[in-house]
């Protein structure tokens, strides 16, 4: 358990606390949910930047960081899809989509392991994620702006921007499913000698 993946660890612990704050609906638990689902997703980012840079890359961060992500991002869009669709509604199918695929990655992963060989994410993979991130972030702020607060108060000018049917959202969740197909179908390919293996 090194630095960058004990910051990964961090991550499932800040989403426990993002899951608790978004069950209650008011301006404090949304700005808690917003602050927490921030600050794990900037750790996303800086787990990897150390682990390459003070040469602590592992096996065990390799498969760490992208679980500690799809576990972080499903429950968010868990979330998004339980809202009304006068809300900040996400469609059902998307979240049963991106759900899917993060099964069959993990699937294709557990097949990689007892290979012996790790299957790190790829960088689709990253840029799916990226955008993910960024529909969630943008859908937490225009849900803490709707309730207000002081947290709500202080964003107020990003309303307009993060709004349901603003071209950010519709964009970033549109570029977030094709990223999601594109990447799963790119681990497929690459596991195919490893499908074939366990076939024979």
């Amino acid at each position: 358990m090194n630095l960058p993946n004990t910051i990964t660890v961090s991550r499932l612990f800040l989403t426990a606390i993002f899951v608790a704050a978004v069950g209650f609906p008011g301006a404090w638990g949304y700005g808690i949910a917003l602050i927490t689902f921030t600050i794990a997703a900037g750790t996303d980012w800086l787990d990897g930047y150390l682990a390459r840079k003070l040469g602590l890359v592992t096996a065990l961060g390799k498969l760490l960081d992208p679980l500690a992500d799809k576990i972080l991002v499903c429950a968010a869009f868990v979330f998004f899809s339980a809202q009304p669709p006068n809300g900040y509604h996400c469609p059902v199918w998307v979240t049963a989509l991106i759900i899917g695929r993060e099964f069959l990655v993990t699937g294709l992963r557990q097949i990689a392991v007892e290979s012996g060989f790790v299957l790190a994410a790829d960088r689709l993979g990253k840029w799916k994620t990226t955008f993910q991130l960024t529909f969630c972030i943008a859908g937490l702020i225009w849900l803490t702006c709707q309730k207000g607060g002081p947290l709500g108060n202080a964003l107020h000018f990003l309303e307009a921007l993060t709004a349901p049917r603003g071209v950010l959202m519709l964009g970033s969740l549109i570029i977030a499913v094709s990223l999601t197909m594109i990447s799963g179908g790119n681990y497929v390919w690459s596991c195919r000698h490893l499908l074939k293996e366990k076939r024979s």
